[in-house]
C-alpha cells in the first residue's frame, strides 16, 4: 500500500513547539506524516513562567520522536522578543532544507492581565512576540520566496472576536491584530503565489485547564468536547496543501461550534 504524502517536498517553518502536548507539536506530527520537512522553533523559558510549566523533554524530544519515524526535522530555540529571531529562523530553515515554502506562526505569549493590572512592559512584550515577530516572519519569508507553487502562511488568532476575554488584555490585543492583518497580507501576497490564512483553534485541550473548567467548556460547546491539537492539525495541513491554493485571507475557527454558542 502506498501512503499518501500530500506535502512531500514542502519545507515548513513552524514556531511555538515547546510542549509535546500542545498545538505546535500536534501540527508538526501531522505535517511530517504528510511528508513535509519541518524546522521547529521553541522557547521553553516562556512556558516555565506559566502555571502549566515547561515540558522537561520539550521540542528536542519531539524532534527525536519524529526522526525515529523517518521525519526530516530540525530545531532552533530562540526568543521571538528579539527582532533578529525571525530572520534567524527563516535562514535556518533554508540552510537545513534548501528552500522554504510555508510559515506556520503558531507561537504565542500568554499573559493574564485585566485592565487594572496592565503594565507597559507586558503590553510591549506581548506585541513584540505575538504581533511584531509574526509580521517580521511574514516579511522575511515573502522576501526570499522564489515563486514556486505552495507558498503558504498560516497565522493563529484566539476567540476574542467571539466572546469577551477581559482578563487577558495584552494577549487578545495582539491576537486581534493578527486576525485583522490577515486579509491585508493575503491581498498583498497572492500575486506572488503565497496564501495567508488565520486559524482560531477554539478552546484546545493542551493540559492547562483544571477539571471544573474542562467540564464547563465541554458542556457549553455544541460539539460536546474541547478541541484538540489533532483537530487543529487537520485544518493547517489542508490549508498548506495544494487543495487550498485558492483559499486566502480567511479567518477559520476549528472549534466544534464553540463560536456559535454565544
Amino acid at each position: 500500500m502506498t501512503l499518501s504524502t500530500p506535502l512531500r517536498g514542502r519545507v515548513v517553518l513552524l514556531t511555538g513547539a515547546s510542549r509535546r502536548i500542545a498545538i505546535g507539536a500536534g501540527v508538526t506530527r501531522r505535517l511530517v506524516a504528510d511528508g513535509a520537512a519541518v524546522l521547529l522553533h521553541s522557547w521553553s523559558p516562556h512556558d516555565a513562567e506559566q502555571p502549566w510549566g515547561a515540558d522537561p523533554g520539550g521540542a528536542e524530544a519531539l524532534v527525536e520522536e519524529l526522526r525515529s519515524q523517518g521525519g526530516r526535522v530540525e530545531h532552533v530555540s530562540a526568543d521571538l522578543a528579539n527582532p533578529a529571531t525571525p530572520t534567524l529562523l527563516v535562514g535556518a530553515a533554508r540552510r537545513a532544507f534548501g528552500h522554504l515554502d510555508v510559515v506556520v506562526a503558531n507561537h504565542a505569549r500568554s499573559s493574564a492581565q485585566a485592565l487594572e493590572d496592565l503594565t507597559v512592559d507586558e503590553i510591549d512584550l506581548s506585541y513584540a512576540v505575538n504581533t511584531r515577530a509574526t509580521l517580521l516572519l511574514v516579511q522575511t519569508f515573502a522576501a526570499q520566496h522564489d515563486g514556486r507553487p505552495g507558498g503558504r502562511i498560516v497565522l493563529f488568532t484566539s476567540g476574542q472576536y467571539h466572546s469577551a476575554m477581559p482578563g487577558e488584555l495584552p494577549y487578545i490585543a495582539t491576537k486581534g491584530a493578527l486576525h485583522q492583518l490577515t486579509p491585508s497580507l493575503a491581498a498583498h501576497l497572492i500575486p506572488r503565489g503565497i496564501t495567508v490564512n488565520c486559524v482560531d483553534p477554539g478552546p484546545n485541550d493542551t493540559g492547562y485547564a483544571n477539571p471544573d473548567t474542562k467540564a464547563a467548556v465541554a458542556a457549553r460547546n455544541p460539539g460536546g468536547r474541547w478541541s484538540t491539537p489533532t483537530d487543529t492539525a487537520r485544518l493547517v495541513a489542508w490549508l498548506i496543501s495544494d487543495e487550498a491554493d485558492w483559499i486566502t485571507g480567511q479567518v477559520i475557527a476549528s472549534d466544534g461550534g464553540w463560536s456559535t454558542s454565544g
